[in-house]
């Protein structure tokens, strides 16, 4: 199949093609312990096996096994038996580490647990995401992972008095960080959700409902959607987090216009989340989503002459760093999508095709694979926040979404009939 016989970016026809596209150059990274990070050619980069790259493949290949996939039911069962049994789980004290630690000298540093691995809520947010869709799709051990991932969820992440996740613990789970963060908390509302349609239990909408209130109908709208992601243990907003380096890949300076479109997406699944379950259903999910959405495109959408969303804008809106990310334009296309189908409002199907335009003439690696993950402001590949194509999450996902149909989750949406997922019965 060629790319001439769907010529249109974001028709279905085009959009399987590339979905197929991704797992195949993602097959690639399958190594001992999980999946490695990939360069821009496809090939494992010499890095220690981390937990966000892990989870999120064995999650992919989950979703690509629901597909019908048989190429991807190997991977799959791979990555769960990699995060149940392998280097990056911490098979004495529980939990995962960020990335595996050195073998050879983890035990002799356990008294010493600053010298292990980083415990995060990121890195948890994800095990348990891929925990959840690999449970749907019926996966060896799959549900044993999630259980385990929930209950070190719960019992070390989880503040109640918050009504959020604290963001990370040393190796040993002695200390925490003097630090929350919005991007954990978020992936988290994505793990959650996914979690109650695995196990059918309402409790993780109620939590995923409880961050959202918080860091959005709270903190967004009281900043005119402009979302501060840095904050105190007891969560007031630190505005110049990381001013002096204001590209880092994960907790960078000012507003994410990403974030933005990313949550946007997320309260619908939520909305629909609660709906199914039974529960309350606050008006401001959808209008919060709609201000969002269009905020983050009035903002952070071509503002500088050329196409493209910028990363990240100070707090008078004004450009920081310029770069093109190929998250931010899969979210948004995922976001435009989800939003149409939500209210009907032809306007963002205008968008997504606009963007997926975008995406398809700019981002796309016909030559290498994958997608190009870092743009310059003229949409040019260049590697400075991001080098070489680590996974392929958020691309795989964006092209999967608009093909299975807009449910709590993605593997909701290709759930077997037998499936206990969230609101099965109702």
């Amino acid at each position: 199949m060629t790319a001439s016989t769907h010529p249109v970016p974001g028709s279905p026809g085009r959009l399987r093609e590339e979905e197929r596209r991704l797992t195949g150059f993602a097959a690639g990274s399958v190594v001992l312990g999980g999946f490695g990070r990939l360069d821009a050619d496809g090939r494992v980069e010499d890095r220690p096996v981390a937990t966000w790259i892990t989870a999120r493949m064995t999650h992919v290949f989950s979703l690509a096994h629901l597909r019908g996939d048989a190429d991807a039911t190997r991977p799959a069962d791979h990555g769960v038996a990699s995060l149940a049994n392998g280097p990056l789980r911490d098979a004495e004290s529980g939990g995962w580490f960020d990335q595996a630690p050195d073998t050879t000298s983890a035990n002799a540093f356990r008294e010493r647990s600053h010298e292990l691995p980083r415990k995060s809520a990121y890195e948890h947010a994800f095990v348990v995401l891929a925990a959840s869709t690999a449970t749907v799709a019926g996966r060896p051990g799959a549900r044993e992972l999630l259980d385990e991932a929930l209950r070190v969820v719960e019992e070390r992440f989880w503040e109640e008095s918050a009504g959020a996740v604290l963001e990370s613990w040393d190796g040993g789970w002695t200390t925490t960080e003097e630090y929350r963060g919005a991007n954990s908390n978020m992936h988290m509302v994505e793990a959650f959700l996914a979690a109650a349609d695995a196990t059918g239990d309402v409790l993780w909408v109620r939590r995923a409902l409880s961050i959202t209130e918080r860091l959005i109908h709270g903190v967004a709208a009281a900043h005119d959607w402009r979302l501060p992601e840095h904050f105190t243990p007891d969560w007031k907003p630190v505005p110049d987090y990381n001013r002096d380096r204001p590209d880092h890949p994960f907790r960078p300076f000012g507003s994410t216009t990403g974030h933005l479109l990313e949550w946007a997406r997320l309260l619908v699944h939520l909305e629909l989340a609660l709906s199914r379950a039974g529960e309350p259903v606050p008006g401001w999910l959808r209008t919060d989503a709609e201000s969002l959405f269009d905020h983050a495109v009035r903002r952070g959408w071509a503002v500088d002459g050329a196409d493209g969303f910028v990363y990240t804008l100070d707090w008078q809106d004004r450009p920081v760093v310029r770069e093109r990310m190929h998250w931010v334009v899969a979210e948004a296309v995922m976001a435009a999508w989800a939003l149409a189908e939500h209210t009907g409002e032809p306007s963002y199907t205008d968008l997504y095709e606009r963007w997926w335009a975008y995406a398809d003439r700019y981002h796309v690696d016909r030559a290498r694979g994958s997608w190009h993950h870092e743009l310059d402001p003229d949409n040019r590949p260049v590697s400075g926040v991001w080098s070489g194509k680590p996974d392929v999450y958020h691309a795989y996902q964006a092209t999967l979404l608009p093909q299975i149909g807009l449910s709590t989750s993605l593997a909701a949406a290709l759930a077997p009939a037998d499936a206990p997922v969230l609101g099965a019965d109702s």
